[in-house]
């Protein structure tokens, strides 16, 4: 098993983790907004499922990216 596959095993883990983290502060930054304010409660969950979106978005990016540097290596004959 090469560094590379090793590198793509990291940067799979890095990038779910991320996510997960961004989306996990996201919430608790609406939710807290939304006890301490409730009537701008749709402002802020309109606005966090938006942030959610595009955190979600730059993941799916990520992923699609880290797959095909696996399909290249993998194609390249160090799989």
């Amino acid at each position: 098993m090469g560094l590379a596959w090793i590198g793509i095993g990291l940067g799979i883990g890095l990038l779910v983790t991320g996510a997960a983290y961004g989306i996990g502060k996201l919430a608790t930054a609406a939710v807290e907004s939304i006890a301490r304010q409730p009537e701008a409660a749709a402002n802020i969950r309109g606005t966090a499922i938006v942030l959610a979106a595009l955190i979600e978005g730059f993941t799916f990016f990520a992923l699609i990216v880290v797959i095909i540097a696996m399909f290249a290596l993998k194609f390249q004959g160090q799989g």
